[in-house]
């Protein structure tokens, strides 16, 4: 059985199976059940990087359909991210976002599954991003996490609207905002999975 692989920097990231930055272009559902509970768990930590969720969710196949492993992944989330430990590994998957330049990189020219997700940002203009980079440290500053948006078909400037309008926040509520938001991404990145 041969896997699709481009490579992926996924922070903190372990496996046996599958070599730190690789990233599964595809799967099918047929495959991801025959795996065995490593190479399925790797597999998933590709979609979101809480151990634990990767482990259930591995663990509870065969799925018949791809919807039945989501409404499964997010069953598993809503008591996951009870953890605030769990949810936190969970967005510590995704790169800081701290300056300029980087954001440039991010939603201009990036190449990975990010560049889908963020699409609506790739013509922001130097101001929004340097706001977004400040506003982006600001958050990380307050909270001790980094803010985190599901981005599909949202420009950098209303990201950076949403930002300003959860920095106000309590850190509880963000907590909240931020598991709401990663298992977004984490359904997004799950659907792109099994194309």
């Amino acid at each position: 059985m041969s896997l699709f692989l481009i490579r992926y920097d996924l922070k903190g990231y372990e496996a046996s199976t599958l070599q730190e930055k690789d990233f599964i272009v595809s799967l099918t559902l047929a495959q991801f059940n025959d795996f065995d509970q490593d190479q399925a768990t790797s597999a998933l930590l590709t979609c979101c990087t809480s151990s634990r969720w990767a482990h259930n969710v591995a663990s509870a196949r065969p799925f018949e359909t791809l919807e039945a492993l989501i409404a499964h992944s997010d069953t598993v989330w809503s008591k996951v991210q009870q953890q605030e430990s769990d949810l936190l590994e969970a967005l510590d998957g995704h790169p800081q976002i701290g300056n300029v330049a980087t954001l440039k990189e991010k939603y201009r020219n990036t190449a990975d599954s990010a560049a889908h997700e963020q699409s609506g940002a790739n013509e922001a203009d130097d101001e929004v991003l340097e706001a977004l980079a400040q506003g982006n440290q600001a958050y990380l500053d307050k909270f001790g996490f980094i803010f985190i948006v599901f981005a599909t078909g949202k420009s950098a400037k209303q990201m950076l609207d949403l930002l300003l309008a959860r920095l106000p926040n309590e850190r509880a509520t963000e907590l909240v905002n931020a598991s709401t938001e990663q298992n977004k991404i984490t359904r997004l990145r799950l659907n792109k999975l099994f194309e």
